[in-house]
């Protein structure tokens, strides 16, 4: 009988020990913590959603420096390779060409000099080409030495080339041999458009006079314009093509993706 009332109060004070420790585990140092507890209302009133945890690409922004371009065939230097002076333009920077459109007309007498000495030498070539062609047939018939021949022949010839050479002198100014006469002689040239585009540059103004090393017009044509961007090295892993690009032009912004060719104008920005 004795021996079942201590194993009773050896449990007991088993139990009141386990107890002690159980309150101490339970008490903690650290500050209390303000816990918002949402229910299923409140949640979708909020619009709130969970989601997984997982690995997204964060977006940045790299700004860069560089300016508007174009290839070289779609800018054009408007020069008079006989120099002259301005008779009249109504070009003004940003107008709109077209190709082949009479853009200035020129004036000097060099013109008309060249004009006559193109006629003047069409009409000695006829002369001399006659002259030769008779000094053939004689030749045949020894009725003419061979070195009256050789001189016909030199004299055809040398006119010849003057003429081919008049003929492309007044192809480079912008007249047409062909339908060139002596009661056509003009002092006045007309000046065209080789392109169709924009007229970027006006350096002359009506009565001056320009030498064949001024350039009297700059035209562009922006068929094939784009933008020539200086990045650093350490920026080459992010860009790629089809990125978006968002360029500002003094007070205008446009919006193109690298790789095209046409920006698309998102508007103005002051």
């Amino acid at each position: 009988m004795r021996i079942y009332i201590l194993i009773i109060a050896i449990f007991t004070f088993s139990a009141c020990g386990n107890n002690k420790v159980q309150e101490k585990v339970a008490v903690s140092t650290e500050p209390e913590l303000d816990v918002l507890t949402l229910n299923d209302v409140q949640l979708k009133s909020a619009a709130i959603e969970l989601g997984k945890i997982e690995e997204q690409s964060i977006s940045s922004v790299i700004k860069v420096n560089g300016k508007i371009d174009v290839p070289p065939q779609n800018m054009v230097s408007i020069s008079m390779p006989l120099g002259g002076y301005l008779k009249s333009t109504k070009l003004l920077p940003g107008m709109h060409v077209n190709n082949g459109e009479v853009i200035a007309v020129m004036e000097d007498q060099r013109y008309i000099e060249l004009q006559q000495e193109f006629l003047t030498t069409k009409s000695k070539l006829i002369y001399t080409e006659a002259e030769y062609n008779r000094q053939k047939e004689l030749n045949l018939s020894k009725a003419s030495s061979d070195k009256v021949l050789q001189q016909a022949e030199m004299d055809y010839q040398t006119q010849k080339i003057s003429l081919n050479a008049l003929t492309e002198k007044l192809r480079l100014i912008g007249l047409n041999p062909k339908t060139l006469s002596e009661n056509g002689i003009s002092k006045s040239i007309n000046i065209y458009s080789p392109i169709d585009g924009f007229v970027s540059k006006v350096n002359v103004n009506i009565g001056k006079f320009v030498s064949p090393t001024d350039v009297l017009f700059e035209l562009v044509n922006p068929a094939d314009i784009h933008l020539n961007l200086m990045i650093f090295e350490k920026d080459l892993e992010k860009i790629s093509i089809g990125q978006k690009l968002v360029a500002t032009f003094a007070r205008n912004v446009h919006e193109c993706r690298l790789g095209s060719k046409k920006p698309q104008n998102m508007g103005n920005q002051r």
